[in-house]
């Protein structure tokens, strides 16, 4: 839905009034979210398409964005102690984040893709594997949700999904879930891994990727909802993550 000149004028004058005199935005991202968030490997600086959001964001509010790298599971933490002000990553906004935090207008939707070793061939779904070991990423709502099932063996939790690609292609675990989109774009990517997708699986859910906002700061979340919508309105929101492949 496009906007109309005068909401986009206001949208504009809103980043205006609640960011002037802001110097710098620290923004929490991860190393493990591929193509949401990574460190190029050329200049060792953090890259994707949820960095190149929130770099677009703080440019809206005349501000510099400082980008803090730190675990997926630690991101909710320390935005909420005040070491960064706000998260941009592909994290879904849940019921359960926003009894803690408040989530920004939503940037992007996906579901979770199962991954298996590269010489299994089977099209499982999840109840295929009951009695197995699964692994999900430590702090993601898939985790919770392959926890809930209550069918597997186990579901052991990983820092990265790089880490839980790696015990899939060792037999140490027989199947990991992650987000589809970071999933097939490390595969692509790089064969060596030697996982796979699942073809035709079924997701247990689709969920919206937001930016996160401290509840102590809600006219920040004005300020990054107003650069949202004029990024919305101008296409630059879907050029950034098409620059990416999502």
């Amino acid at each position: 839905m496009k906007l109309k000149v005068p909401m986009l004028a206001a949208a504009a004058a809103m980043v205006a009034t609640l960011a002037q005199a802001a110097d710098s935005l620290k923004v929490g991202v991860t190393t493990t979210g591929i193509p949401f968030t990574f460190v190029d490997t050329a200049t060792q600086q953090p890259t994707g398409a949820m960095v190149d959001l929130a770099q677009a964001i703080a440019e809206e509010m005349n501000a510099n964005a400082a980008f803090e790298i730190t675990q997926f599971s630690a991101l909710i933490p320390a935005l909420t102690t005040g070491k960064i002000d706000v998260i941009s990553a592909g994290m879904y906004a849940t019921d359960k984040r926003r009894e803690v935090v408040d989530f920004s207008t939503p940037v992007y939707s996906y579901g979770d893709a199962l991954f298996v070793a590269a010489g299994d061939g089977t099209a499982y779904e999840l109840d295929d594997l009951k009695g197995e070991v699964i692994g999900a990423q430590i702090g993601t709502t898939f985790a919770d949700k392959l926890q809930a099932l209550g069918i597997f063996k186990e579901v052991r939790l990983y820092d990265s999904l790089v880490d839980i690609m790696r015990d899939v292609k060792l037999g140490r675990i027989k199947a990991g879930v992650g987000d589809e989109p970071i999933i097939a774009f490390q595969v692509s990517q790089n064969p060596g891994l030697g996982v796979h997708l699942v073809e035709g699986y079924t997701p247990m859910g689709k969920g919206d990727v937001a930016l996160a906002v401290s509840k102590d700061n809600p006219d920040l979340l004005k300020a990054v909802d107003a650069a949202i919508a004029g990024m919305q309105a101008s296409g630059k929101l879907d050029e950034i993550f098409a620059k990416y492949g999502l």
